[in-house]
């Protein structure tokens, strides 16, 4: 009889296998990625540009661009466009960072040619009209200024300038107001300038046959071959180690502490992230058990390390119950002290990797997922292969390790810390 009582054990994989991704330069110099996989008549194409909020000459002329490509092109209108999403079960998105910008449509495989041929109005043929310009303003506007009520909104804005500076790239934020000074000219300015097939890689997943691949390489043969505009690159960041913003009879206070670190491509982000998942990464780990578990400060907290294209930096945040705000601060540094200075139990480190090796494996599964983890990777100068090694080192790495790095990387006294409410 089978005894219920015992679990069976628990073994990591000796390696991880990701789907390769077939990699083609078509004739004007644009690379696809194709991932031919998936059980269902579907495909995805996600286009990655280099149009990036840091690229743009004015206060949110990027993401204006892009929000504003679909409403409105030369043969269709907004309410058209989104009809035949609807028709055809078109899942259309768009996504913006400091980086990159992001456009990507799915679709049964059936309607991929009628997919494509919306897709190309949107992107060659945009109209940038006038009328939708000034309601997307009005609606932008008014969405930003009810966003920045809220501490941990405003929390995230401050911490990015303190970390970086006011007007570093990565930094920077814009008062509200600066809508009002958009023109269509100057958003038709920036698609001419970074909508362009140089400035461009492109991610397909799915069932991707070659019938399917010749056609999205047809279609994205309609870019140009112009060459990509330059990265202007970042300069020195230059961060502030304390910003404290009071409210008035805040309930709640957003924290954020972090620092600058490097990006991804450094020989030390893998094990940072470990390190950071045994702080704060999932809802047992150290900060959750010490401030909501013990202290019942604050119903979530969360560490990680976050990647850009040019650096990545370490962050903690939370937010906690107005009367634990400077104990919970200190409570954030104590754990974070503690992870520098002890080594962390085998039990525990065990725990962590069969967590992120659990993440791993839920991402993977399906090659939508494994897209995404293509476009970040292909965005890192590095190929799949990269995340593959990312779950070699959380299955090898070691308490000494994880120690070492945080000893090395995590001195509270390089922290900038943010604190909106309380």
């Amino acid at each position: 009889m089978l005894d219920r009582t015992v679990q069976p054990p628990f073994r990591l994989p000796d390696r991880l296998d990701i789907p390769s991704a077939g990699q083609v330069t078509l004739p004007g110099g644009i690379r696809l990625w194709t991932i031919d996989a998936g059980t269902q008549p579907l495909v995805r194409l996600s286009l990655v540009f280099g149009a990036g909020t840091r690229y743009q000459p004015a206060a949110f002329a990027a993401s204006t661009a892009l929000n504003l490509m679909s409403e409105g092109t030369a043969r269709y209108t907004a309410a058209r466009i989104a009809e035949m999403f609807d028709f055809y079960g078109i899942y259309y998105d768009t996504s913006i960072d400091r980086d990159y910008s992001v456009v990507t449509v799915s679709c049964l495989s059936r309607f991929l040619d009628r997919t494509l041929e919306i897709l190309g109005e949107i992107l060659f043929e945009p109209l940038f009209p006038q009328r939708e310009l000034e309601i997307y303003v009005s609606k932008r506007k008014q969405q930003l200024t009810i966003e920045r009520e809220k501490p941990s909104y405003q929390a995230r804005e401050r911490f990015s300038e303190a970390l970086f500076g006011k007007d570093h790239p990565y930094g920077r934020v814009s008062p509200a107001a600066e809508y009002d000074r958009l023109t269509a000219a100057a958003i038709r300015t920036f698609y001419d300038t970074y909508y362009t097939g140089g400035n461009l890689f492109a991610v397909a997943s799915g069932q991707i046959g070659p019938q399917t691949a010749d056609t999205l390489a047809a279609f994205l043969s309609r870019f140009g071959s112009e060459t990509a505009p330059a990265d202007p690159g970042i300069p020195p960041v230059s961060p502030t180690s304390l910003v404290r913003e009071k409210r008035t009879g805040a309930l709640q206070s957003s924290i954020r502490i972090g620092k600058v670190l490097f990006p991804k491509g450094h020989p030390d982000f893998n094990g940072m992230q470990v390190a950071a998942t045994v702080l704060g990464g999932y809802f047992g780990s150290r900060l959750v058990k010490n401030l909501r578990e013990d202290k019942g400060y604050t119903y979530g907290i969360y560490a990680a390390m976050l990647n850009m294209q040019h650096t990545g930096y370490f962050a903690v945040a939370s937010d906690v119950t107005a009367a634990a705000t400077d104990d919970a601060v200190a409570e954030i540094l104590k754990e974070v002290e503690r992870l520098r200075t002890k080594t962390v139990p085998a039990a525990e480190l065990d725990m962590v990797r069969n967590i992120i090796a659990g993440e791993m494996m839920r991402i993977l599964d399906g090659p939508f997922g494994i897209a995404d983890v293509t476009i970040e990777n292909v965005q890192c100068g590095m190929t799949n292969e990269a995340t593959a090694a990312f779950f070699d080192e959380v299955r090898t790495i070691t308490p000494e390790r994880v120690r070492e790095l945080a000893a090395r990387w995590l001195d509270p006294a390089s922290f900038t810390t943010v604190i909106v409410g309380a």
